[in-house]
């Protein structure tokens, strides 16, 4: 697959304006909710920087609450190569699976270092919208965890067309779950994580922009009138809620797909082959099952090579 986007020029973007880099923060001085958005989680996931590199150069500023904007895995990032752009997903552990206390009180990683200098930001923001990009072509998704407040917030974005309601890996925590936005009781924490298609699709810096225009007005930073001219996407017809269910986690190297899945298939039939991991098949466990994000490129053991989700029922009131 090609890698289409060009590497942003982050010279001046990286230097921030809060002492710690990449972090940018904007504070109207009027009450109202700090949204944060951020990029660069993963290193070879360019098209949160690029949106956010061209919200900078907009000169967009919050009128009401705080805006906080961050470029995250900098040190990955600068090892970009787009021959090669999946080894710049992080240095020594993924950034996206250390937010946890015990995690952050351990600092023995760059990437766990990086996390306890943006801690103070994510732990400012109320609402936080993180941008990432996929490992292999599809369309986006919106990945909201399990509180009810976030899934809600999804659908009042009314875009993407793919939300999906998920726990997240058994590897780690991921700084959409960190700290009070995996508190049942704060009510008004939100936190987002929307995949926006593929690492190297154009397209994805649409969809980031996209994103970003709606987060900024529902969470009433900005008016809709002050996004960037462009940005706000036609939104779908409709929106599908998918639970997934159960990741498959591969035991081994010894992991393979029946079929070259590209993901949101839906398999009618209980028991349809989905691949083999150790030599055991790997079958779907119930009627209408949708698979979400396969992959076999980040393929090491204890990975998520694919999730298992059927039709989102919300629980009753």
């Amino acid at each position: 697959m090609s890698f289409d986007i060009p590497v942003p020029d982050l010279t001046s973007e990286r230097i921030g304006n809060t002492g710690t880099p990449g972090v940018w923060h904007f504070d109207s001085g009027v009450a109202g909710r700090t949204l944060m958005i951020s990029s660069l989680v993963h290193g070879n996931e360019l098209c949160g920087a690029w949106a956010i590199k061209e919200l900078l150069a907009s000169g967009l500023t919050p009128r009401r609450g705080a805006l906080i904007l961050a470029f995250c895995n900098l040190d990955a990032f600068d090892t970009f190569d787009a021959s090669r752009h999946d080894a710049s997903r992080y240095l020594d552990e993924d950034l996206n699976r250390v937010w946890s206390e015990a995690r952050l009180a351990e600092p023995n990683s760059r990437e766990r270092r990086r996390a306890v200098e943006l801690r103070p930001w994510v732990e400012r923001a109320d609402w936080l919208l993180d941008l990432h990009s996929m490992h292999e072509p599809g369309k986006p998704l919106q990945l909201t965890g399990t509180q009810p407040r976030n899934i809600a917030l999804a659908r009042r974005l009314q875009a993407p067309e793919y939300v999906i309601v998920d726990a997240g890996h058994k590897d780690g925590v991921r700084m959409r779950d960190f700290g009070r936005f995996g508190d049942a009781a704060q009510v008004d924490a939100c936190a987002l994580l929307t995949e926006c298609g593929y690492h190297g699709d154009p397209a994805s810096i649409t969809v980031a922009k996209d994103q970003i225009a709606r987060m900024l007005a529902e969470s009433g930073v900005v008016d809709t009138a002050d996004v960037p001219a462009g940005w706000l996407q036609t939104a779908p017809a409709a929106q599908r809620v998918l639970e997934v269910t159960q990741p498959v986690v591969a035991p081994s190297m010894e992991v393979r797909f029946a079929e070259n899945w590209q993901g949101l298939e839906r398999l009618a039939k209980a028991g349809t082959l989905i691949g083999w991991a150790d030599g055991q098949p790997i079958v779907t466990p119930y009627d209408n099952c949708t698979l979400i994000m396969p992959s076999l490129r980040q393929l090491v053991p204890g990975v998520t090579v694919v999730r298992l989700a059927r039709d989102y029922v919300a629980p009753a009131q």
